[in-house]
């Protein structure tokens, strides 16, 4: 019998994984552990395998495109079954041909746990099942780990706090599945599930897109982008020859192609040269500069979002529209700074950076300041007896923030040493919840990239978020001549509803007196 692949939920915040690359095609012999694809997440690109043996002979997602979680991406089994029932049912036990479902019954009759997709970060909407650590038939324990699931943030253990038989999977790795979705069922060893499965109502199914013929033939065989021709007529190429013109921006309807049957191929593509239209003669006794003609096509590129740039968009949209936002500026002289952290880094045992001081410094600083602490709760404000700050992490995906947690009580070694951790764990993709949730107060560094100054968007739930500049030289006016000192520019940006201009004032000068005498630090 054939099985049928899903895509996997590989974080808790997907929604679609995008098929990055097949590495088998249609007809191909597979085996379980095989990888089957690619996909792209929100967070990472991950591996999907099968866990099947048999043959391909469906893929219905091409590369480039995506699919949402649970959706058929592809489907397994003996050479030249007819698969075609499957692709009109949403599970692989039910053909087309197989009675109506059974009577729905609830878990409880059965004697059976139904697992749902947990909700494992305070912004997840959907996870994604990176990996099933169990299959269906085999005996599980309450204290097993049933999947790895990846959230927007980290990659999680799921549990099913329950001892019995693995019955049912219903999210194949690689897809994704929304928060209290179904993804397994564990009972009795035997036990007949379509009636449960239909009473918890299955995930819709899948459309036809055609024969088995007409499937197949529609899958392309390059992961390129798909050009768009104004011809109606089929070219005929390569997919390496689409994939050069694509890159080098051809338009192959103005090739003609030199392989079988007027095939374009790669030759076609590093040979070919734009025809150039010679310019007009223009007959005038006034010299005329005559210019080379213009070789060019305007077009652009549309890059689908991840589920991190969505999540980001959701939630600062949400900040940056219902808190009122206001701003301070303040110029802090870092020349004690400076020779300070010189003389710190040459007996730490970690190096510790700026932002390692402005870490502890403003941990301090909120705890003489405990209404910036805060956070707007609706009908109350909140003031957080901890100081957990978050410090700002640019990725090739967007925007983290991993917290220091206690930063007030920790020495700046502590805190250089912990910040390392987490902005490589960060880039590594493997932070855990608690490393990036529960901050009171943000920091967005850029004076790494040599922003002067700039204001940040509050990270909810934060009353504050602290943006730094970098660090300048400047001239000023010393006694009979002129000297240079360090200046860098912070600017706070506030939540109107929580806290007043008077009170982000009071916080900035505490923060500059920490930071031009370093030394309050340490006592």
């Amino acid at each position: 019998m054939a099985e049928v692949i899903r895509m996997p939920l590989l974080s808790d915040t997907m929604t679609e994984g995008k098929i990055v690359k097949w590495n088998k095609k249609v007809g191909d012999k597979v085996k379980e552990d095989d990888v089957l694809a690619e996909v792209e997440t929100d967070k990472a690109t991950m591996d999907v395998m099968g866990y099947a043996n048999g043959t391909l002979l469906y893929v219905g997602v091409p590369e480039g495109k995506a699919a949402k979680v649970n959706d058929i991406i592809a489907i397994v089994g003996k050479a030249g079954e007819d698969y075609s029932s499957y692709l009109g049912s949403s599970l692989p036990t039910t053909p087309a041909t197989s009675p109506a479902p059974a009577q729905s019954v609830t878990p409880e009759e059965l004697g059976a746990t139904v697992i749902r997709m947990p909700l494992l970060s305070d912004t997840m909407t959907e996870g994604k099942i990176v990996k099933w650590n169990k299959k269906v038939g085999d005996k599980v324990k309450s204290d097993d780990t049933l999947a790895d699931v990846e959230t927007d943030k980290a990659t999680m253990e799921v549990m099913g706090y329950v001892d019995g038989t693995l019955l049912y999977i219903g999210v194949p790795e690689g897809k994704a599945a929304k928060v209290n979705d179904v993804i397994a069922i564990v009972g009795k060893e035997g036990t007949d599930i379509k009636a449960l499965l239909n009473s918890l109502q299955a995930p819709p199914s899948v459309p036809t897109t055609g024969t088995t013929a007409a499937v197949a033939d529609s899958i392309p065989v390059s992961s390129s982008p798909v050009i768009t021709h104004t011809s109606d007529e089929r070219i005929k190429a390569s997919p390496l020859a689409k994939k050069l013109a694509q890159e080098k921006g051809i338009d192959l309807n103005a090739i003609k192609g030199s392989g079988d049957g007027g095939r374009i191929i790669k030759k076609d593509i590093d040979t070919f040269s734009p025809a150039i239209v010679p310019a007009a003669k223009v007959e005038t006794p006034i010299m005329v500069p005559v210019f080379a003609p213009i070789s060019a096509e305007e077009g652009y590129t549309d890059y689908p979002n991840s589920s991190m740039r969505k999540t980001i968009a959701r939630r600062l949209g949400e900040s940056m529209y219902n808190a009122p936002h206001f701003y301070l500026t303040m110029e802090i002289v870092m020349d004690n700074a400076i020779a300070a952290r010189v003389q710190m880094n040459e007996v730490s045992p970690v190096k510790i950076s700026f932002q390692d001081m402005l870490i502890k410094a403003c941990a301090l600083a909120l705890k003489k300041h405990p209404a910036i602490n805060s956070s707007w709760m609706g009908d109350f404000i909140r003031q957080w007896h901890h100081v957990h700050i978050g410090s700002a992490v640019a990725v090739d995906e967007g925007l983290i923030v991993p917290v220091i947690r206690f930063a007030d009580q920790k020495s700046l070694s502590q805190i250089a040493a912990e910040a390392k951790i987490l902005y490589t764990k960060a880039k590594d993709k493997k932070l855990q919840p608690n490393e990036f949730s529960g901050n009171t107060f943000t920091i967005s560094n850029l004076g790494m990239m040599n922003i002067d100054e700039f204001t940040a968007i509050i990270n909810p739930p934060d009353s504050c978020i602290l943006a730094v500049g970098r660090i300048k030289e400047e001239v000023v006016k010393k006694e009979d001549g002129f000297g240079v000192r360090n200046i860098m520019k912070i600017t706070l940006s506030c939540d109107h509803r929580s806290v007043d201009g008077a009170m982000g004032a009071t916080f900035l000068q505490t923060l500059k007196k920490l930071m031009e005498n370093p030394v309050t630090m340490l006592v």
